[in-house]
């Protein structure tokens, strides 16, 4: 018999220094991954950060709003004690205004005067007196919120002058003028050289008087700067300019036809101020004049102004005045669009899962339904908006603008969400909870209902709510079915016209107002407010009520 012999290799020897360069490479990788990670989640939260800080720095204004503190004796001859509906409050909110500034007696400044209030504060004291008829006959003290562009200028959101040259117009006008030394200064009025041709064409030499001395001088000026620098060359020269040429070509008629060399032609006022090295401004073309900051700093000075909290934001309907403008409409549209929403989906949702996941017999039917499920959550939304709008408007002819509509539109996007949660709810509920039930004489049906679906019922309150917080933000569907209309009253029932928050923010967004920068902003914060109390409520549900197995 042969003696076999082991093969014995030697013992590894985990003290060598190959061994000690495996183990540093393999930490490192871990250090890498690690920090890959955190560079990760770094990048995110900064991303996430500098997103807040944009929509907050923006939005935050919106939600003071400028007042102006009226004095105001409720006339019982302007306001029926038995109708206080029907009262004239624009006269009791101007007259008490424009006492505020008796010197004030011309009638284009008192427009002006007007401006600086909005031009809907009389409602503001209609419903105050509406809701308070006592205070007929009394003198009262209200606060009426200013116009936009006063709001703006209290908040130092707008300049009271703005530059009157664009940085093009600018850079043109050192370019082609003064690094060429064509400016000069002659009895303290700023003058630049150029060469004229005084056209025959133009120039009647028997009246020369009556040329087109304009058009002369707007050739000569697109002859030294190009139309791609400044659109209008001309504008550099001030109306005096072709008095000028006239008056030179009268005295010198036998010039006609010839080239005026360093002809000095003044410049207009804006480019005038650029010579002298100042910076060109102009009013504000959102002011009527510069009355109207004498009158609003007088306010300021006496105390009249203030900066309180907007309630109008949250209380009132769209406005096209940007500070009357509020959400409630949007937020009570929302509101009524999820609960159609959540009342299609979540009883419909969870019945299709219960069935495929529990009572669907395992076939290429039940395949291809769960394959398109799942396909379904991917669909853009805007395909769902077309759908509603095709089958529920141009079909079935159902209400455009209502809740109704936009919760059916938007129950068709959350139905897969709802179901794929739904589905992995039940799976996560342990074989033997059934097995259990039907041990001790329970019918499937009874299983399902008594047992297993409400162990699985928090993971679908999770995925219910998730999916519901994905349809509040959603834009496109509602937007196609008529939901950004202008909506100034909030709707009552689900088949009024509405408007959504998501919708809302569009609109603002889409507005020329500058006011409504602002308060768009503001608006995708209340929107984001909602959004995270949505997600707070689904991670405590799910916190709360999950079962650990």
């Amino acid at each position: 018999m042969s003696e076999i012999t082991a093969d014995r290799r030697a013992p590894y020897d985990w003290t060598s220094a190959q061994s000690r360069r495996r183990v540093r490479r393999r930490y490192a990788a871990d250090r890498r991954l690690q920090a890959l990670g955190l560079g990760a989640i770094g990048i995110a939260l900064l991303l996430l950060g500098t997103l807040f800080v944009s929509i907050i720095s923006s939005g935050y204004k919106a939600f003071v709003q400028t007042h102006v503190k009226l004095e105001i004796f409720v006339d019982p001859s302007v306001v029926d004690p038995e109708n206080p509906a029907d009262g004239n409050y624009r006269k009791l909110v101007r007259d008490s205004f424009f006492a505020y500034f008796p010197e004030v007696t011309d009638s284009a400044d008192q427009r002006a005067l007007r401006e600086i209030l909005s031009a809907s504060a009389h409602y503001n004291l209609r419903d105050y007196i509406v809701s308070n008829p006592g205070v007929i006959g009394q003198t009262i003290n209200v606060e009426v919120p200013t116009s936009d562009p006063f709001d703006q200028l209290y908040k130092n959101v707008i300049p009271r002058r703005i530059e009157a040259l664009s940085w093009q117009e600018e850079q043109a006008f050192e370019t082609y003028v003064a690094e060429r030394g064509l400016v000069t200064t002659r009895d303290g009025q700023n003058l630049i050289r150029i060469n004229v041709f005084l056209d025959p064409g133009k120039i009647d030499a028997e009246d020369p008087a009556s040329g087109n001395y304009r058009s002369i001088l707007a050739e000569a000026m697109r002859a030294l700067i190009p139309r791609n620098a400044i659109r209008n060359p001309i504008d550099l020269l001030s109306d005096a300019a072709a008095t000028k040429l006239q008056e030179f070509a009268v005295a010198n008629p036998d010039r006609i036809g010839s080239v005026v060399e360093n002809f000095e032609a003044p410049l207009s006022e804006h480019y005038a101020a650029l010579a002298r090295g100042e910076e060109p401004t102009i009013l504000n073309p959102r002011f009527r004049s510069a009355k109207e900051f004498a009158w609003f700093d007088s306010l300021i000075e006496r105390g009249l102004v203030t900066l309180p909290f907007n309630w109008a934001l949250i209380t009132n309907g769209d406005s096209r005045f940007p500070e009357q403008a509020g959400l409630a409409g949007a937020i009570v549209g929302s509101a009524l669009t999820l609960l159609v929403t959540l009342l299609i989906s979540f009883p419909v949702g969870v019945a299709a899962a219960v069935y495929l996941e529990e009572f669907a017999p395992k076939n290429r039917t039940t395949d291809l339904i769960e394959v398109n499920i799942n396909n379904l959550a991917a669909v853009p939304s805007v395909v769902f908006g077309l759908l509603g709008l095709a089958l529920f408007l141009g079909t079935f002819g159902m209400p455009r603008s209502t809740p109704l509509v936009g919760g059916m539109v938007l129950s068709l996007m959350t139905l897969p969400t709802i179901i794929i949660a739904t589905r992995a709810a039940l799976k996560a509920v342990p074989p033997s909870i059934r097995e259990a039930a039907l041990g001790v004489g329970a019918s499937k049906h009874q299983v399902i209902m008594h047992h297993v679906l409400p162990l699985a019922m928090p993971g679908i309150l999770t995925g219910t709510i998730i999916g519901l917080a994905q349809a509040l933000g959603e834009t496109a569907p509602l937007l196609l079915v008529g939901m950004n209309a202008f909506i100034t009253t909030p709707p009552t029932s689900i088949v009024d016209p509405a408007t959504a928050l998501p919708a809302q923010i569009y609109s603002w967004a889409d507005s020329p107002e500058r006011g409504f920068t602002s308060r768009t902003s503001a608006a995708i914060l209340v929107l984001l407010a909602f959004l995270i109390v949505m997600n707070a409520v689904a991670i405590f549900l799910r916190q709360r009520l999950e079962r650990k197995w």
